[in-house]
């Protein structure tokens, strides 16, 4: 299959000439929506996402029939650096789990009606230590974007991203440190319930890779410094869902992480992504503020494994319901003030 990409060049160019939202299909979801039985406004937040999706999918009164998760797996170098409460084994561990159908996400997704897809990225070869050099080489970033791009089903009309790998939480807090600025303390968290030793030694991991790869390019570059392969997974599978006009739900402080690099290297390119949930790990909240995301559930989650976002299909599926089913004032005979 030919690639749509082959270099990261290629790559930023396809994020550069992505086109936006309709505004011809939201300004008539949004007449639509104006003649509803309910007062104006009386759905909140619901009436907002309706109006969002439908800019995005066209379509005044389509509903979500095909939602899909995917979970991407990679094991990370720093991992060795004593990051995480769990080895890194347990990354290959929990994909069989997925496998099988054992894990939280499985009963989410399945209860939500989305499909489930596993892709794990080169587990038996680590990403690099980030606090010595680079967590990947370039060819290795294109592979990984270029699976997260492959994974998208093309049938699907939302997409969940999710993800699995030990000690990726420090480098969601290198990523962050890295492009948002501030200090490693002001954003790495206990991850998997590091103690307190464990959260000072990851804390420190994550100042000694911000302090040699910050500024070293935008957001794409530091992925491929700070990052891991199910990072940037996620990030080429979001890209793609922009490209098929496919509305994305985020999920926890992780995918945050990934989907901040896209967002540091093309303005809007979250444009078509809303937070799924704010997670219970501690600098999730200041992410969300970077990338300007109001999170739609705050249930003290942090899992990952698109747990939280694939939760929130069924705000966005109850949205597009009502937009879609109830009677406007005309047809059920009710007076419009």
């Amino acid at each position: 299959m030919k690639q749509a990409f082959s270099n990261l060049s290629e790559f930023r160019a396809i994020l550069a000439a992505q086109e936006g939202i309709d505004t011809t299909a939201q300004t008539a979801a949004a007449d639509h929506n104006a003649q509803l039985t309910k007062p104006p406004g009386a759905l909140g937040r619901l009436e907002d996402l309706a109006l969002w999706y439908r800019g995005w999918r066209g379509g005044e009164r389509a509903e979500i029939g095909a939602p899909q998760v995917i979970v991407f797996a990679g094991n990370h170098g720093v991992a060795a650096r004593g990051v995480s409460a769990f080895p890194a084994e347990v990354t290959a561990q929990m994909v069989l789990n997925f496998q099988h159908g054992g894990a939280a996400i499985n009963q989410i997704a399945r209860a939500n009606g989305a499909t489930l897809d596993v892709v794990a990225l080169d587990l038996d070869r680590p990403t690099d230590d980030f606090t010595i050099g680079p967590a990947m080489s370039e060819a290795d970033l294109v592979l990984a974007l270029q699976a997260g791009w492959n994974a998208v089903d093309r049938s699907a009309d939302l997409l969940v991203v999710g993800e699995m790998g030990i000690a990726n939480t420090t480098s969601a807090a290198a990523l962050a440190c890295a492009l948002l600025g501030g200090d490693a303390a002001d954003w790495t968290g206990r991850g998997t319930g590091v103690d307190d030793a464990g959260l000072s030694v990851k804390t420190q991991v994550v100042a000694e890779g911000v302090a040699r790869h910050a500024g070293q390019g935008d957001g794409l570059e530091i992925l491929g410094r700070l990052g891991g392969r199910e990072l940037a997974g996620m990030a080429g599978a979001i890209a793609r869902a922009r490209d098929l006009r496919m509305p994305v739900i985020l999920d926890g402080f992780i995918c945050s992480a990934a989907a901040l690099c896209l967002a540091k290297t093309q303005d809007g390119a979250l444009d078509h992504t809303v937070a799924g949930h704010q997670s219970a790990e501690s600098a999730h909240v200041e992410l969300l503020r970077a990338l300007g995301k109001e999170p739609l559930l705050q249930l003290g989650l942090r899992l990952g494994e698109g747990s939280g976002a694939a939760l929130a299909i069924g705000i966005l599926k109850s949205a597009l319901a009502c937009h879609a089913g109830m009677a406007t004032f005309a047809q059920a005979g009710v007076s419009d003030a």
